[in-house]
């Protein structure tokens, strides 16, 4: 693929010459400076003679990552390309992007956030700490960062399925960011990765020597509550427009706090409204192949956190939308955490799970296998088409389980959602044997295709990089106050609309992720219309959407330089 060209613009002037700017990552082109930037910018001397192009560049390091010899290795390998030439990373990304998203992100940024401190060389984003809580303003204050428009944080508890990594985690924001990038079109000098340090509770972390974090236990209430405050009314001074997307954060807090500032600033959560929306479309596209519809399902979610929750809402929401009552749309719902099923009389139920909850009547005459209700309980009783896994616990979707289910429906629709691949509840290549080829899959990690029957089957990966790159995007293009449910819907509906299975019913279940990028631009735009509809877009019409999103669309293509 040739590097992406990007529309004619005035030369950028420049100030940095030499040294300082072959080491500034956003400037830097390495051997593309042409003859006449390096006559002023004092550059001859320091390249070599050959004058390149970003194509040639890209071509030369693809060379050099095949020869990495493990994700790991690749992934630091990219991690090092960014922080030497951003746009030369991004055109490498987007030269193949069926190769590269799994190596910038899931699945070798779990493996890179429990390997990070081994890893970091160079600062990228920034480390809010416990113990410079006092200088949060002042650092969020430098030029630097006058424009930023979009802040992904995380504080680094609960990693993909893999827990707590402390510093480490903020492997996750830097690789979100350069999706917003990659996929969105999103200028990387207008994002920011930030994570927040309030320690870690991983022994082997604070046992390390090499570890980078705030050597300390992971503080908890009053505490993390006021540092977090701190740091969100830090961004709205700093910034009065900005997005912010919450990343990573335990289960418990991320609903809470996403609960507590979704209505002072415009922000969202990935984990669990960008899960949700992926989720939904690939369900409908699924329930398209398997000829029926959606408000039939019988669902079970297993592992029923703050991601659980939010793909019921979703989807409960979307079953409303299609003529269902409230109540019988939350009856389609079988909703298991940590204590099994969640019944209407259990003590002190999460007002949020309240609606999907059971009632003990309803489950009365069930067969179970002790006081908690389990999830081979609820499959052998409630016979489900549709089973979601949302647990980060590897092999819960055990064959037995998976056997009666498949017993009951002609084509079981199985969501091993968790990350990384080390997580998944199943892997695909069982789940196609167990149910005799017949389970329409769906998985949080990507897997090769199965081989079965002489048949290659291709597994849909339910990626979220198909929906928040595009949601954020239209955020920023309609300057939206806030982010609401709606404009959360509206971004899986577009998505909707693109399904292959919308033309083909055997068609497979998501476009290929080499489309993302493609389909930012319409899921932006879905985006945006939502929120003028709501009156939260500070644009004044549709027009100046569709041309805010168009001027937001980066290129990674190098621009001509002028010394300032």
């Amino acid at each position: 693929m040739s590097a992406p060209e990007a529309p004619a613009r005035p030369p950028r002037k420049v100030t940095l010459s030499g040294f300082n700017l072959i080491n500034s990552p956003r400037l830097n082109k390495g051997t593309a400076f042409t003859d006449r930037e390096r006559d002023i910018f004092f550059l001859h001397g320091l390249l070599p003679p050959h004058i390149g192009t970003l194509e040639e560049q890209v071509h030369r390091r693809t060379l050099a990552l095949d020869d990495q010899a493990t994700p790991f290795n690749k992934y630091s390998f990219l991690r090092d390309l960014q922080d030497l030439n951003e746009t030369l990373f991004y055109a490498l990304l987007l030269s193949d992007l069926e190769k590269m998203l799994p190596l910038v992100y899931t699945p070798t940024v779990g493996e890179a956030c429990q390997r990070f401190s081994e890893v970091f060389r160079k600062p990228r984003g920034l480390y809010l700490s416990y113990p410079n809580r006092h200088r949060i303003e002042q650092i969020l204050s430098h030029p630097r960062y006058d424009d930023i428009r979009c802040i992904v944080v995380s504080d680094g508890e609960r990693i993909l399925g893999l827990g707590d990594q402390g510093a480490g985690g903020m492997g996750i924001p830097i690789g979100k960011m350069a999706l917003y990038t990659a996929l969105g079109g999103i200028h990387p000098e207008q994002c920011l990765p930030i994570f927040l340090d309030v320690g870690t509770d991983n022994q082997d972390r604070l046992d390390s020597p090499i570890y980078i974090g705030w050597r300390n236990r992971r503080i908890r209430g009053a505490e993390y509550d006021a540092f977090i405050d701190t740091f969100v009314q830090s961004v709205k001074k700093r910034w009065p427009h900005v997005l912010l997307q919450w990343e990573d954060f335990a289960g418990a807090n991320a609903a809470r706090l996403l609960t507590r500032y979704r209505n002072q600033l415009c922000t969202f959560n990935d984990d669990i409204q960008g899960t949700a929306a992926i989720a939904a479309a690939t369900l409908i596209s699924a329930i398209h192949r398997a000829g029926s519809s959606l408000q039939n399902q019988t669902i079970v979610i297993f592992g029923f956190g703050s991601a659980g929750l939010g793909i019921a809402s979703l989807l409960a929401q979307f079953m409303q939308d299609a003529g269902l009552s409230a109540e019988e749309a939350h009856s389609r719902f079988y909703a298991i955490d940590i204590d099994g099923l969640i019944v209407n009389d259990r003590p002190n139920l999460d007002r949020a799970q309240r609606p999907f909850a059971r009632s003990a009547r309803q489950i009365q005459s069930w067969r179970h296998s002790g006081d908690a209700i389990t999830l081979h309980d609820v499959v052998r009783n409630a016979h489900p088409t549709v089973l979601i896994g949302v647990s980060g616990q590897p092999g819960a979707f055990t064959h037995e389980i998976i056997r009666d289910m498949a017993a009951h429906t002609e084509r079981p629709i199985i969501f091993p959602l968790s990350n990384p691949t080390s997580r998944s509840e199943a892997t695909p290549h069982d789940l196609i044997h167990w149910t005799e080829g017949r389970a329409l899959i769906g998985t949080g990690s990507p897997f090769p295709p199965v081989q079965y029957n002489g048949n290659t089957m291709r597994i849909a990966q339910t990626n979220n990089a198909f929906i928040f790159p595009g949601l954020a995007l239209g955020i920023i293009a309609s300057r939206a106050r806030y982010v609401t449910d709606a404009m959360i819907q509206a971004a899986a509906t577009e998505l909707i609309r693109h399904l292959p299975t919308q033309h083909d019913p055997n068609a497979c279940m998501l476009p290929p992720i080499s489309t993302a990028r493609e389909l930012s631009r319409p899921i932006a735009a879905a985006v945006g219309k939502q929120a003028l509809a709501e009156g939260l877009a500070q644009i004044p019409n549709e027009q100046t959407l569709l041309a805010e999103i168009e001027t937001n669309f980066w290129i990674p293509a190098y621009e001509p330089y002028e010394r300032a």
